[in-house]
Protein backbone atom coordinates (compact mmCIF):
# COMPACT_ATOMS: atom_id res chain seq x y z
CA UNK A 1 0.00 0.00 0.00
CA UNK A 2 1.35 3.29 -1.20
CA UNK A 3 1.48 6.63 1.15
CA UNK A 4 -0.99 7.63 -0.95
CA UNK A 5 -3.47 5.13 -1.02
CA UNK A 6 -3.46 5.82 3.03
CA UNK A 7 -4.26 8.72 2.82
CA UNK A 8 -7.26 7.96 0.42
CA UNK A 9 -8.09 5.68 2.83
CA UNK A 10 -7.95 8.15 6.28
CA UNK A 11 -9.51 10.51 4.35
CA UNK A 12 -12.54 8.30 3.43
CA UNK A 13 -12.93 7.32 7.13
CA UNK A 14 -12.77 11.06 8.74
CA UNK A 15 -15.63 11.85 5.94
CA UNK A 16 -17.53 8.75 7.32
CA UNK A 17 -16.90 9.68 10.73
CA UNK A 18 -18.25 13.24 10.12
CA UNK A 19 -21.07 12.28 8.43
CA UNK A 20 -22.10 9.93 10.74
CA UNK A 21 -21.78 12.22 13.67
CA UNK A 22 -23.55 14.69 11.63
CA UNK A 23 -26.37 12.99 11.56
CA UNK A 24 -26.65 11.76 14.85
CA UNK A 25 -26.35 15.95 16.71
CA UNK A 26 -30.08 16.87 15.46
CA UNK A 27 -31.29 14.25 18.08
CA UNK A 28 -29.08 15.89 20.81
CA UNK A 29 -30.59 18.80 23.45
CA UNK A 30 -28.59 22.12 22.72
CA UNK A 31 -26.82 21.10 26.50
CA UNK A 32 -24.91 18.28 25.31
CA UNK A 33 -24.20 20.03 21.55
CA UNK A 34 -22.39 22.88 23.60
CA UNK A 35 -20.54 20.00 25.49
CA UNK A 36 -19.68 18.37 22.48
CA UNK A 37 -18.52 21.80 21.06
CA UNK A 38 -16.39 22.48 24.24
CA UNK A 39 -14.46 18.98 24.11
CA UNK A 40 -13.82 19.35 20.22
CA UNK A 41 -12.39 22.88 20.74
CA UNK A 42 -10.18 20.66 23.90
CA UNK A 43 -8.84 18.46 21.57
CA UNK A 44 -7.87 21.22 18.79
CA UNK A 45 -6.16 22.58 21.55
CA UNK A 46 -4.28 20.04 22.66
CA UNK A 47 -3.62 18.52 19.11
CA UNK A 48 -1.97 22.15 18.39
CA UNK A 49 0.12 22.24 21.15
CA UNK A 50 1.44 18.93 20.42
CA UNK A 51 2.07 19.38 17.14
CA UNK A 52 4.31 22.30 18.65
CA UNK A 53 5.74 20.29 21.00
CA UNK A 54 6.84 17.83 18.00
CA UNK A 55 7.82 20.71 15.64
CA UNK A 56 10.58 22.22 18.19
CA UNK A 57 11.90 18.58 19.56
CA UNK A 58 12.57 17.86 15.87
CA UNK A 59 14.30 21.35 15.78
CA UNK A 60 16.45 20.96 18.84
CA UNK A 61 17.03 17.93 17.03
CA UNK A 62 18.08 19.02 13.86
CA UNK A 63 20.16 22.14 15.10
CA UNK A 64 21.74 20.82 17.62
CA UNK A 65 24.61 18.85 18.07
CA UNK A 66 23.73 15.56 20.08
CA UNK A 67 22.93 16.23 23.84
CA UNK A 68 22.62 13.55 26.84
CA UNK A 69 20.46 14.88 30.04
CA UNK A 70 20.26 12.83 33.20
CA UNK A 71 16.77 12.29 32.89
CA UNK A 72 13.17 12.70 31.53
CA UNK A 73 12.96 15.79 33.54
CA UNK A 74 15.34 17.73 32.77
CA UNK A 75 15.11 16.63 29.21
CA UNK A 76 11.89 18.29 28.79
CA UNK A 77 12.89 21.04 30.73
CA UNK A 78 15.28 21.88 28.10
CA UNK A 79 12.93 21.82 25.53
CA UNK A 80 9.76 24.06 27.94
CA UNK A 81 12.72 26.90 27.99
CA UNK A 82 14.63 26.44 24.67
CA UNK A 83 14.07 29.66 22.85
CA UNK A 84 13.78 30.25 19.02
Amino acid sequence: MTPRNVSVIITFMKNVAISDIHEMLPKLPARRIQEIRDYISFLVEKEKKHRAFVKRVLEIEKNSDTVVFNSAEEAMEAIRNWEE
